[in-house]
């Protein structure tokens, strides 16, 4: 099992999203020390890239822009894996050719995940436990990683995003279903894919929620059940989505922390004042819980982000004179 708690158990991810590389630009270099400098500063034992990592439509050649942005990761010996967001394949080269890339590289964990599903890049990642927790069992694993691949654009005429579709959602439960099984109980995992589902919406309109919203969440327009099959199965702790580049709250619903990261790519859209970033996320061992911050463009780290009450959109509902 290569990913492992380590001594102080202790487990730390960062989440680059929409990085939108075209060919290695200036605005792609920028990018480029953003990452770098991340991954000096936090030290983590995983990067996790969650989708748009190129804008396709933007590269010149696909293939080699993936290579840039692998080489970041190689040259730090980080270890790296990643999700497809809905702009990586518009260019020249699909998402099993990217994947086939990825693959060529030493640090690099993302896995196709099974042909007969939908999408590429359906897997889970286990992490071991401690050498202190280790026991006979070496390779039971203390903790898990989903990355489930969201898709694209809607596949029927009611247009808009594409959803998680049914048979990746069976696919999570028998994987779940086998790590409890297995080891006894649910075990912590944590999930990452590109586009926010649904309840992003819910959580920021009916719950307390920490961050800022500067434009609307743009899920899928069909709710295929995605939450609440993690729901059910009582592992996911936590979400992690980009997409939306100016949104990066976060908060609980039903007992599910549903998370945006924060966005890092400077060749593509942005707000002004909103520094690019990484959102950070350390995991406990043999703990359902887990701490998450940002780190920024210009070194700081943000612990704590504003806190956002449904109560205050409800006054601005009532104290419009339209309704």
């Amino acid at each position: 099992m290569l990913l492992q708690f380590n001594s102080t158990q202790q487990f730390k991810i960062v989440q680059f999203t929409d990085i939108h590389w075209h060919n290695g630009e200036e605005a792609d270099r920028q990018s480029a020390d953003l990452i770098k400098m991340v991954i000096r500063m936090e030290q983590p034992d995983l990067a996790i890239l969650t989708g748009d990592i190129l804008s396709g439509g933007g590269c010149q050649d696909a293939g080699e822009s993936m290579r840039q942005i692998a080489s970041i990761f190689e040259d730090y010996q980080q270890l790296w894996a990643s999700v497809f967001g809905n702009h990586d394949d518009e260019g020249n080269t699909t998402r099993h050719q990217l994947m086939q890339i990825q693959a060529e590289y030493q640090m690099c964990l993302s896995q196709a995940g099974p042909d007969e599903i939908t999408g590429v890049g359906n897997y889970v990642l286990p992490i071991g436990k401690s050498q202190k927790h280790q026991t006979v069992q070496t390779n039971e694993p203390a903790a898990l990683l989903y990355f489930i691949d969201s898709g694209s654009y809607a596949p029927t005429e009611i247009g808009g995003y594409d959803w998680v579709r049914r048979d990746q959602i069976e696919w999570y439960i028998r994987r779940s279903t086998e790590f409890r099984q297995k080891i006894g109980h649910p075990l912590p995992a944590l999930a990452f894919f590109h586009i926010p589902i649904p309840e992003y919406d819910e959580v920021w309109d009916f719950h307390t929620c920490y961050g800022v919203k500067y434009e609307a969440v743009c899920p899928p327009r069909v709710n295929t059940g995605l939450f609440a099959a993690m729901h059910e199965m009582e592992d996911v702790m936590g979400t992690f989505v980009g997409h939306d580049h100016v949104n990066d709250y976060f908060g609980d619903l039903h007992g599910i922390r549903l998370c945006y990261g924060r966005a890092t790519g400077y060749n593509t859209y942005g707000r002004d004042g909103f520094l690019r970033g990484a959102r950070v996320i350390q995991l406990r061992e043999d703990k359902r819980q887990f701490q998450t911050w940002l780190r920024l463009s210009d070194g700081s780290l943000v612990s704590e982000q504003p806190e956002h009450h449904p109560l205050e959109r409800q006054l601005t509902i009532d104290a419009d004179p339209a309704n």
